[in-house]
């Protein structure tokens, strides 16, 4: 029966854990991008003006918050479309042909390898955006809610939270993508298993024919 499918059942619940942590991505990632009026903090940097207090920020491109958001939306859509394949053949009490277990392999370790660029690139684009923070503020933290720069009309109320939230999806994230790597590996290597045996019962059978062949002639 499809229930005693352990791999199958992991691979299930596995996409349907990156399904919510896609969604650690793509929710903050979107509210700081409109809190912040636009801007993306990842990477950006500043200087503490002695006048105001306010922080002249240098933004970086929005390409880094985009492309962390688009490879939420792409993780979500793939896990969709994964949990809704899988589950018709646990219904089914069927499970994915060799082919198609070991294209999901190959698919994800490139899952694995954009989500880990979308990980680096909150984790390191934080820490430089924090990097300026400190020099006025204890800590990164300390800066959620105040006006540190009017200029740029951004609100800061959430920025910690929300960026935290995406570092913890996407480290999440790629954690679930090497364990469903793994699973399909897995999966690939039963099926090579199953094959060499049908084989090796195929060539046996074989020879047991050919063995007794001389005792049927006439």
């Amino acid at each position: 029966m499809a229930l005693t499918n352990v791999l199958l059942l992991s691979q299930i619940t596995g996409y349907i854990i990156g399904l919510i942590l896609s969604l650690c991505l793509i929710v903050p990632m979107s509210m700081h991008q409109d809190e912040f009026n636009g801007h993306c903090l990842l990477f950006s940097k500043g200087v503490w003006q002695e006048l105001d207090g306010q922080l002249l920020v240098s933004w970086a491109s929005r390409v880094y918050c985009d492309y962390v958001i688009a490879v939420g939306v792409l993780m979500f859509l793939v896990c969709l479309v994964q949990i809704y394949r899988m589950s018709v053949f646990l219904y089914r009490g069927q499970d994915s042909s060799f082919l198609s277990a070991f294209v999901e392999a190959v698919c994800c370790v490139g899952w694995c390898a954009l989500v880990v660029v979308a990980a680096v690139l909150v984790t390191l684009g934080f820490m430089t955006w924090c990097t300026n923070i400190v020099e006025r503020f204890p800590s990164c933290e300390d800066a959620a809610g105040q006006d540190i720069d009017k200029k740029d009309e951004i609100s800061t109320n959430g920025f910690y939270m929300e960026i935290g939230t995406a570092q913890f999806g996407a480290w999440g994230l790629f954690a679930t993508c090497v364990g469903l790597a793994v699973f399909s590996t897995l999966k690939v290597c039963r099926y090579h298993q199953l094959q060499n045996i049908q084989v090796s019962m195929y060539r046996e059978r074989q020879r047991l024919v050919n063995e007794g062949s001389p005792h049927l002639a006439p």
